[in-house]
């Protein structure tokens, strides 16, 4: 015999459970009340165990109940999941969200070769800086920043954050920017943050002192590139996403020394019950595939994940 109860009186126990009322119950099931009453009664007399506490006018968990009900709502949940990631493979739309910085140069710079190779799949894509709620939202895969470690989701490592000054030529000209400490005098995107220090200790530096004005602060790379091509300062930007300007001349990385994150890095993140869905792979392979043809312009201490 099956160890599983009725699935219609575990369905009811949840939802009587959850809302802690079977009126309320039987509306949200369709249900009469006494319908209700019966499918609990019978799901009680199979366990051997009370699951509600009856009182007058009112029923409240029995301590089996409150036992009972997370895993069983959880159960569910993940049912509805499943159904719900079968519709959303079925209407052949891939949802992306991306960091800012990498989606809207490196990322954007590429998608339409994917698009190419997969022309079955319709490609919707945002940028943002925060972090997704994937239960919230009907995004299928996003591109995070931090450690690789977010309960319930997969996360594919694809490269450590990394950075360099980059400023227009005619900025390092005018400047005459010949060695690093230069940098200390001269206007700088973000001048507090944390990333300068380190980029200087790096480069070796004494420790600076702390700029008494936080200067000009902006949200993204792309924001940065813009300041930085019209000659408004020198920015900490990830070299990757600037191929382009800076084989053109238009940029410049004046040193080699980067800054390269010791415990933050950019992943490829989905949720975990979503492993093996046909368009979220054909994703992943194509990312890292793209990624390896730039492999040659990371340093090695770029490509290895984060301890």
């Amino acid at each position: 015999m099956s160890r599983l109860p009725p699935l219609a009186a575990v369905r009811t126990f949840e939802a009587a459970g959850r809302l802690q009322n079977f009126s309320r119950a039987a509306e949200e099931l369709g249900l009469t009340q006494a319908a209700v009453s019966y499918q609990v009664r019978q799901l009680e007399d199979r366990l051997g165990r009370a699951l509600f506490v009856r009182e007058k006018g009112r029923v409240r968990l029995s301590e089996t109940g409150q036992r009972l009900l997370p895993a069983i709502s959880n159960a569910f949940a993940t049912m509805g999941d499943a159904f719900a990631a079968l519709g959303s493979d079925e209407a052949d739309v891939l949802t992306i969200n991306a960091a800012t910085s990498f989606g809207g140069t490196w990322l954007s710079a590429r998608i339409g070769s994917f698009q190419l190779q997969y022309p079955e799949l319709a490609v919707r894509m945002a940028m943002s800086n925060q972090l997704i709620d994937f239960d919230a939202s009907n995004v299928d895969v996003a591109i995070r920043i931090g450690r690789g470690v977010w309960p319930g989701l997969r996360a594919d490592f694809l490269m450590r954050q990394y950075l360099a000054p980059i400023a227009s030529p005619a900025f390092i000209e005018e400047h005459d920017i010949r060695e690093p400490a230069d940098l200390l005098r001269v206007q700088r995107l973000a001048p507090n943050d944390g990333w300068w220090a380190e980029w200087f200790a790096a480069a070796g530096v004494a420790t600076p002192p702390v700029p008494s004005r936080r200067g000009i602060e902006l949200d993204s790379q792309l924001q940065e590139g813009s300041a930085v091509q019209a000659g408004f300062g020198v920015a900490m930007m990830t070299p990757l996403y600037w191929r382009t300007e800076l084989a053109s001349g238009r940029m410049v990385q004046p040193f080699d020394t980067l800054y390269v994150s010791a415990a933050s890095g950019m992943w490829l993140v989905h949720r975990d019950n979503r492993v093996g869905v046909r368009k979220i792979e054909r994703f992943r392979e194509w990312l890292h595939a793209e990624l390896a043809k730039d492999r040659h312009l990371l340093p090695e201490a770029v490509r290895a994940p984060p301890a």
